[in-house]
């Protein structure tokens, strides 16, 4: 405990001591003209010289609470009871809430620079020298990495999360003047065109646009989570010959940004489209604009939301113990009874994390609404022509995240209801040689019917997607070209050498930077908090649970303008920077990760932590060695999620991008306003293939978990089954 107080307290030193303290320098050292250049100039330098030398005294106070760490250091002893021991946690958690509470206090009450470095430094400081206290009088049975780990999450999320949530909820209850009033609140939480049944009375008038959101969600997460079960159900239960492509052609729609697969829907399904054109050609059937309402968005989430269904499902579905089936035939059970009554309740937290997930995205999107919604509005869209349309009503943008919240906590609340508190545990600590129940024919028809409709329809948008960035202009003149990626990725030599010449370059360069960096953190972070709520016991984990979920409820335009609200001015200027962009991929996917992990630990014995710990290793260890492994589904979903969602984000970034920091998505929405049409697909077409390859390196670099079970499924022998009968 000794040598990792001292590092952590050695850390909290280098902190005041040597790293900047505010956003102004790295890595500064003292120069004699500092003073000269003004107060601006020592920004960079670290807390300890801005205190002496630039007139800031309050940043001094920050080395009290090192003192005191450095106390509880030099304490005897280090038992959990005992004089000597309550004196080390007693001198250890008031180091901790001392500097982080006065961190807070100084950054807030205090007009100064945005916090650089080493105040996150000292703050992270703070955070495990206060574990370690807390740790020491019993906190989460003495266990400094859990309390330290809770509080890193927490804190996080409240800074992250939290606090942008409510700057921009703090908008509802302002006045044009800016001050708060809550007169105007309750009339536009109850606005008729927010609560309208006018379509359901038969009075001529649509219904209200919340109406509108459930509908899309619930009939979106039905059908998402179905649709992904079926191609789950092939994937690990019949004998496929093209598995792989059967994964491959799941997750195309979600490495696409969303507006590219409207697009193609509206070129085959419109008016005008191929399809509709060929179907009025060859059967007389009408053209219409059918497309352009609820089945339009439902059929472009489908497709766009299936592939997070899928990769739920398929690591749950490997879970389920082929031993419990076999007990099931072995009882004459047909297999259709053993699917419904031991197979379907095994995977029930996969089914609720499946819709959760599915109908929360539905209700935060706004691509496909935006591009095929027509008259059929929704609160994401409400939203976001709130925050960018002539009117720029803030006040109304908040009110509508508001009830989209309620939604959110509602579809939250009955998920736990539904799962009650059954037990779905499946990977114990024995070996299981079972071979997994065969599928019921109907449902084995059923699944391939559905996977098929699904493929076939994916490859004809995909198709229609491919080949437009080799067409001079998609629909009007068809000739074959380059132009599009000449324009995009082209390359030429000079004097001094080759140089990137397209004017996609510098986009997709900031887009894989931020992303391969957010990536990991965001499986980390997701995954961290997926083992604390299933493994630990803490006051508030219900309420902890939903705070790790808001960011996936809000719609990304809301929490892009959220972000500029809270991170434009201090104590935190992130605003222009790429750790702005890092910082809002990791939390707006993170939940992602957090649900597959809950839905995978949920199906491992704990006795396999508790073997770990009598044994003598910590918790980190246990963690590290026994659970990880067994996440690996759950890593590699966190993991695929998180990239491709960085690189086809739009609504959450569409404000954050800068000249300096600007991503893919943007360049493309930038492209398609303008008309370029050609040249947005052909950047889609390129993304889509360098996210292929880095979907197959993360496969391989993370591997499949091993339960030790027979995958080859055994010739059942008539004369057994006579001798059985």
């Amino acid at each position: 405990m000794k040598r990792h107080l001292g590092f952590w307290l050695a850390a909290g030193w280098a902190a005041v001591l040597v790293l900047p303290w505010h956003i102004g320098g790295f890595w500064p050292v003292f120069w004699p003209g500092a003073q000269q250049n003004g107060p601006s100039a020592g920004d960079g330098m670290p807390a300890l010289i801005q205190g002496l030398l630039l007139g800031r005294p309050w940043l001094l106070a920050s080395v009290l609470p090192l003192l005191a760490a450095l106390a509880g250091l030099r304490a005897k002893g280090g038992a959990k009871g005992g004089a000597d021991g309550r004196a080390r946690s007693a001198w250890l958690t008031a180091a901790g809430a001392g500097g982080l509470g006065w961190l807070l206090v100084e950054s807030l009450a205090v007009t100064q620079p945005g916090l650089g470095l080493g105040a996150a430094a000292y703050a992270l400081a703070c955070l495990v020298l206060g574990a370690h206290g807390l740790a020491l009088r019993g906190w989460c049975k003495g266990d400094v990495f859990i309390v330290a780990s809770i509080g890193l999450v927490l804190g996080s999320i409240l800074v992250f999360v939290g606090f942008p949530v409510v700057t921009i909820l703090l908008s509802a209850v302002q006045g044009d003047d800016g001050r708060l009033t809550v007169a105007g609140l309750f009339d536009k939480l109850t606005d008729s065109g927010i609560w309208g049944l006018g379509c359901v009375l038969g009075t001529g008038s649509t219904c209200g646009v919340a109406w509108n959101t459930l509908a899309l969600a619930g009939v979106v997460g039905v059908l998402t989570t179905g649709t992904g079960l079926a191609f789950a159900l092939i994937a690990v239960r019949t004998g496929f010959r093209f598995k792989a492509a059967l994964r491959l052609a799941s997750i195309l729609p979600v490495i696409t940004p969303p507006f590219v697969i409207g697009l193609a829907i509206i070129l085959l399904f419109g008016r005008a489209g191929v399809v509709t054109d060929l179907l009025s050609t060859l059967f007389d059937i009408p053209r219409s604009r059918w497309i352009y309402g609820m089945p339009g968005v439902v059929m472009a989430q489908i497709l766009a939301f299936t592939p997070i269904s899928f990769l739920v499902l398929v690591g749950v579905l490997q879970g389920v113990s082929p031993t419990l089936e076999e007990a099931s035939q072995t009882l004459r059970a047909t297999p259709w009874i053993t699917f419904r009554t031991v197979t379907l309740p095994l995977i029930r937290p996969g089914l609720a994390n499946a819709f959760l997930i599915s109908f929360i995205e539905s209700l935060a999107d706004f691509g496909n609404p935006l591009v095929l919604g027509g008259n059929f509005d929704v609160l994401s869209t409400k939203i976001f022509y709130a925050v960018v349309g002539a009117a720029h009503d803030q006040g109304r943008a908040a009110v509508l995240a508001i009830i989209l919240l309620s939604f959110t906590l509602s579809a939250f609340l009955a998920q736990r209801r539904w799962l009650g508190r059954r037990s779905y545990t499946t990977v114990a600590g024995k070996g299981d040689a079972g071979l997994p129940s065969p599928l019921p024919s109907g449902v084995r028809i059923a699944a391939s019917a559905v996977a098929a409709l699904w493929t076939g329809l994916t490859v004809l948008v995909y198709g229609t997607i491919l080949v437009g960035g080799f067409l001079k202009s998609l629909g009007r003149d068809n000739t074959l070209t380059l132009i599009h990626y000449q324009t995009a990725f082209g390359i030429e030599t000079g004097p001094n050498g080759w140089w990137f010449s397209g004017s996609a370059w510098d986009s997709l360069f900031t887009t894989l930077g931020v992303s391969l960096v957010a990536m990991p953190l965001t499986a980390a972070l997701g995954l961290l908090t997926a083992y604390l709520l299933v493994r630990q016991s803490f006051v508030g984990r219900g309420a902890f649970e939903f705070l790790t979920m808001l960011s996936f409820a809000i719609p990304g335009t809301v929490i892009g303008v959220s972000y500029i609200l809270a991170f434009n001015t201090p104590p935190l200027e992130l605003t222009g920077t790429g750790l702005i962009l890092i910082i809002a991929f990791v939390f707006r996917n993170m939940p992602v990760g957090i649900r597959a992990g809950i839905a995978t630990l949920s199906q491992i014995d704990k006795s396999l932590d508790e073997a770990s710990l009598t044994l003598g290793a910590r918790s980190f260890t246990t963690l590290r060695r026994v659970i990880l492994p067994l996440l690996r589904p759950a890593i590699v979903t966190a993991m695929v999620y998180s990239f491709v969602r960085a690189i086809t984000s739009v609504s959450a970034v569409i404000f954050l991008v800068t000249a300096k920091y600007n991503l893919a998505t943007a360049y493309i929405v930038g492209r398609a306003e303008v008309g370029e049409y050609g040249l947005a697909i052909a950047y889609s077409s390129a993304l889509i293939a360098i996210m292929v390859v880095a979907l197959l390196a993360i496969q391989l670099l993370v591997g499949e978990r091993r339960l030790g079970r027979r995958t080859a499924a055994l010739p059942v022998s008539t004369s057994a089954s006579k001798v059985n009968a």
